[in-house]
């Protein structure tokens, strides 16, 4: 199955947008760090279909239980 970066880029972009509505107070720097650093955890998963409703979840959790 080709995987295509690009798309996952747009979607990565679409996921920064999601969650800045959902966490209006957080700079946005916040949130785009979340999502790479959720993305890069789920970097080498084999399979990439649920690639990015996990690496949102991810994101999500960790602005809502910041360390």
């Amino acid at each position: 199955m080709h995987h295509d970066l690009a798309d996952e880029d747009a979607v990565t972009e679409e996921i920064i947008e999601r969650l800045k509505q959902r966490f209006p107070h957080t700079p946005t720097d916040t949130v785009a760090q979340a999502v790479t650093e959720a993305r890069e955890h789920f970097a080498r998963a084999k399979v990439r279909d649920f690639v990015p409703v996990l690496v949102e979840r991810e994101a999500r959790a960790r602005l809502e239980r910041p360390i």
